[in-house]
């Protein structure tokens, strides 16, 4: 993002192995098993981006968009995608918030994240993955698993290779570049990567145990429950009577909103309507999160 231009877009393509990626706003002991995670040597890493926790291992290739504002569209950067599977004879498709399905199995989860007049939208493509680490390493909320009709997170993913077995990632990588190139109609450019001392800053805040791990005071009180855009599981510290600190969990595509509301809680009372009062009601998350506190008995 500091090194995209105006009128340009970045086709990132990449790769981890053996990784746990949980969103931005996600508790890392409740979303994943850390003692697997640690008995395994399994890299733990947190993004910028809001969305579900993933694993990743040399099976899966990642993609991300880079552009400015005026150039970002969801729907057309995941038409990349959908265009370079149908030159592999595909035919996948958009679904709900952040999902590419194929014969109704999940290859593809999405996240986004907006900064300073610049945006990137990155995913997974499942093309040949170690499927049973999933469950392994991941603990989905049990109601996000209810409410796509499934009883497992592995029961609703697959592999691209399932549907073609000589599907693998150098091909894929040639087949999204030429979709780009038609989509957007231009040539790609191959640019540089980074060198290592512009990365420093970034590898220290990233590796770091605070950015990775968040958060975990001791609270008082503990909400949660799931909407159409995400989980949310407020908790609360209370001292006498004021909320000293609040802390919102939530797989949310919005992890700045997410923040922002949890900042506006803190140091108002405990008290249904001064809730209400603090949390704006000029988004979507906030308006059902201030409902779902009209609900409540306290």
């Amino acid at each position: 993002m500091d090194r995209v231009h105006k009128n340009e877009m970045i086709l990132y393509l990449w790769q981890n192995d053996n990784t746990v990626v949980i969103g931005r706003n996600q508790n890392v002991w409740k979303e994943c098993s850390l003692v697997n995670i640690e008995r395994d040597h399994v890299a733990l890493v947190r993004r910028s981006s809001g969305g579900g926790a993933v694993y990743h291992d040399l099976g899966n290739l990642n993609f991300t968009f880079i552009t400015d504002d005026e150039n970002y569209d969801v729907e057309k950067q995941s038409q990349v995608i959908v265009k370079a599977l149908e030159k592999a004879g595909l035919k996948a498709e958009i679904s709900g918030r952040n999902d590419l399905l194929l014969n109704g199995f999940k290859f593809s989860g999405n996240a986004y994240y907006h900064h300073g007049g610049y945006s990137y939208h990155h995913g997974t493509l499942l093309i040949s993955s170690d499927l049973s680490k999933m469950p392994i390493y991941l603990n989905p909320d049990p109601l996000k698993l209810k409410t796509n009709g499934v009883s497992s997170v592995r029961s609703r993913v697959a592999n691209l290779s399932d549907f073609r077995k000589d599907l693998n990632i150098k091909l894929v990588k040639g087949l999204l570049i030429k979709a780009a190139e038609e989509i957007y109609g231009c040539k790609a450019e191959k640019m540089p990567f980074p060198d290592h001392d512009g990365l420093d800053s970034y590898l220290r805040l990233y590796s770091s145990r605070e950015w990775i791990y968040g958060k975990n005071p001791p609270f008082d009180i503990s909400l949660s429950k799931r909407f159409a855009w995400g989980g949310a599981e407020i908790r609360l510290r209370i001292i006498r009577g004021i909320i000293q600190d609040c802390i919102i969990h939530s797989d949310s595509m919005d992890p700045d909103e997410i923040e922002r509301i949890a900042e506006k809680l803190k140091g108002c009372a405990f008290e249904r309507t001064a809730i209400m009062h603090n949390i704006p009601k000029d988004s979507q998350i906030a308006r059902d999160l201030n409902e779902w506190i009209r609900e409540q008995e306290f």
